[in-house]
């Protein structure tokens, strides 16, 4: 038997696939973890406890179940807000909630009420419609949101942060004309165009118009040349704007009447799938009747998307060409218009100099991953993340100096196991140098196709800290008491709702994450102490909650009519929440010695050695530290510790001895590194 002691100085490759537990010739394997719940990596090699969660907002009475959107506005760094839609039980209506900094906005115009009702009108194909789908855009203090199912509308924010209108577009938008069922006509006579190109007259020698010709094309010559008719004046004359220039101004007898265009998008032919500002453009892209088409305003006339006269700052149209329909699940504005489909990634690149226009567009094939529908890809500093449409993977499309085009880089194949069904994305860009990126993705309840070590998954968030200056990508998975529906940020705000099940009922609640917490779904009381009975949790009633006044953690309480009892008098401050379990195991142990990898021998870890800073509590396996702990009930709170403390007496011989690290208090702790002693048996 022999002694050997171990150091894990980082753990900044986070939870890594169990498919990679054997792959001890891999270094990071020697940096990463095999579990790591409720925790956040740190950029600088250790982890910490989560935020808990701040009870904001009982969505359930707001909304049918299941169809709730969480939709980010930034209209500055010190104006942003996060809009809360729900559908309402009619499933026609959408109300919105107005939140600035985790606080609801009141009195929204005016009205008394703390929320604002839009009706979407008449619906496409269905008689109830999926909040989920809806995407958005924004630019100044107007956003933009579509929905394959009905008119795409506007949220404007006014004069003030109470001020908010929601508006249909169905009378701002000119609606492009696309040919579904194309069908030609050659009457007899002759036309003549009164000039060869801009906007003509055009005179037949017999009656050949009608006003249902408006928006049709008449091609001359064979297609030398084509325009579109835009009034009609009589049975033998109309007006119209040349598309093609004719050859001359002479009677011709040689021509064709074009019908069956109608509204790209209606009621009948569904509407945009997703949006995006660029290059003074808004672009909608996808629907159900033209799932491959793209359309680009007219230069800073947003909602007209009509064909004009094909000069530079034109409407804009492209098809994407594939060797199968690849329908638009996402617009990104970057260094070039970004093109998401279900079957591949596209751009639309720009010159130098030229910008965008009817006559250069076209749009490049880069990648053939696919992108999950209805999910909105995030910028993440000069790339954009994306889930593959398979749902098992996280890639990030980059601009390739190389090969001049985009590649699609898979970021989570050390943790695909943690993806199960992706719902949601958001990303929180890091504040300060001494955080990650933080990456965060809502998994499904259904775990259909999933292999059985992603099942634990489902319903959690999948949470990557993102650190692109050191190559790091750190996952770990978030657990509540109930599951995870949406998530969405706010500049430094990470909202999310969450599905919980309280007294028998399923409830949505809308929270957000706090780092002064340490529970979950949680209030605290700041001022007004009198007495050791405080209300305001009634949306807990009947549960189990843990209570933490002044530094003290007090007996588990159950609320009782929205109260609960502490154990004293608060001073500071009293929160009361939902517990949730910290655990982190590190990988089995496989010894490096000067010989080689000594694997699969039966071992012992005798000593642990961690090093902690600001930690009020931890335990290794089941070990609680000898720290200054925190009293039950009676004492005053204690001052976190940073250091080192050796702990002992660990027993039992194993062929995977692992470190688990677990806390018996909802209170703060981060570990920096390991330091183990290993005793090898035979």
């Amino acid at each position: 038997m022999s002694r050997v002691q171990q150091y894990q100085a980082s753990f900044s490759i986070g939870e890594i696939d169990p498919l990679l537990y054997g792959r001890l010739d891999l270094q990071q394997y020697y940096t990463s973890v095999s579990s790591a719940k409720n925790v956040i990596f740190e950029p600088q090699g250790g982890f910490s406890r989560r935020p808990g969660l701040k009870f904001l907002l009982d969505l359930t009475s707001h909304g049918a179940a299941n169809s709730h959107h969480l939709v980010p506005f930034e209209f500055s760094s010190s104006q942003s807000f996060m809009i809360v839609m729900t559908a309402q039980n009619n499933q026609t209506t959408i109300r919105m909630h107005f939140f600035q900094q985790g606080t609801l906005l009141t009195n929204i115009n005016g009205s008394g009420n703390n929320y604002i009702d839009f009706n979407v009108g008449t619906l496409y194909a269905t008689s109830t419609f999926d909040l989920a789908k809806l995407s958005f855009t924004q630019s100044a203090d107007t956003l933009i949101c579509v929905h394959p199912n009905f008119v795409p509308f506007k949220v404007v924010r006014g004069a003030t942060n109470t001020t908010w209108t929601a508006t249909s577009l169905a009378s701002d938008l000119t609606v492009p004309k696309h040919a579904f069922s194309l069908s030609t006509s050659s009457p007899s006579g002759t036309i003549t165009p009164s000039a060869v190109d801009g906007t003509v007259t055009i005179t037949a020698s017999q009656s050949i118009f009608s006003s249902g010709n408006v928006d049709q094309f008449l091609e001359i010559d064979n297609g030398f040349g084509r325009a579109r008719i835009t009034r009609f004046n009589s049975a033998t004359e109309v007006e119209a704007m040349v598309e093609i220039p004719f050859f001359d101004t002479d009677a011709t007898s040689n021509f064709i009447l074009e019908t069956g265009y109608e509204d790209a998008w209606s009621n009948s032919r569904g509407w945009p799938f997703t949006a995006t500002f660029h290059e003074g453009r808004l672009y909608f892209g996808g629907s159900a009747s033209l799932p491959s088409s793209l359309f680009g305003s007219k230069v800073g006339d947003f909602f007209n998307f009509k064909a004009a006269e094909g000069l530079d700052d034109d409407a804009i149209k492209i098809t994407l060409s594939t060797d199968s329909v690849n329908t638009v699940t996402g617009l990104r504005s970057g260094r070039d218009l970004q093109i998401f489909t279900t079957g591949a990634e596209f751009f639309i690149p720009q010159g130098d100099l030229d910008p965008i226009t009817p006559a250069n567009v076209v749009a490049k094939s880069s990648t053939k991953r696919g992108a999950k529908p209805f999910i909105k890809p995030q910028a993440a500093e000069g790339g954009t993340l994306f889930i593959q449409r398979s749902g098992k993977a996280i890639r990030e499309l980059l601009f390739s100096d190389v090969e001049l085009s985009y590649v699609a880089n898979n970021i989570s194949l050390l943790a695909s196991h943690l993806l199960v069904d992706p719902q949601k994305m958001a990303l929180r860009s890091a504040t300060d140098t001494t955080e990650g990126d933080l990456f965060l993705i809502v998994n499904g309840e259904d775990t259909t196709g999933y292999r059985a070590a992603s099942l634990q998954h489902a319903g959690q968030i999948a949470a990557f800290m993102l650190n692109k200056g050191q190559n790091i990508v750190a996952p770990s998975h978030l657990v509540t008491d109930g599951v995870f529906k949406d998530i969405a940020v706010d500049i430094d705000d990470i909202y999310t709702i969450v599905k919980r099940t309280i007294g028998g009922s399923t409830k949505f609640y809308l929270e957000i994450f706090d780092e002064d917490f340490t529970t979950d779904s949680a209030v605290q009381t700041l001022t007004g102490f009198s007495g050791n009975t405080y209300g305001g949790h009634s949306h807990l009633d009947g549960k189990t909650v843990k209570l933490i006044r002044d530094d003290i953690v007090d007996p588990d309480q159950t609320v009782s009519s929205g109260n609960v009892t502490a154990g004293g008098q608060p001073t500071t401050y009293l929160e009361a929440g939902l517990d949730y379990a910290v655990e982190v195991k590190t990988n089995p142990v496989e010894l490096r010695l000067p010989s080689g990898v000594v694997a699969g021998q039966r071992k012992r870890i005798f000593e642990v050695t961690p090093n902690m800073y600001l930690t009020q509590n931890l335990a290794l396996n089941g070990h609680v530290l000898p720290l200054q702990t925190i009293a039950l009930s009676g004492a005053g709170g204690v001052v976190s510790f940073t250091g080192k403390k050796k702990t002992q007496g660990f027993l039992g011989y194993s062929r995977d001895a692992q470190i688990t690290i677990t806390q018996t208090q909802p209170v703060f702790f981060t570990l920096l590194s390991l330091d183990y002693k290993v005793s090898v048996g035979q």
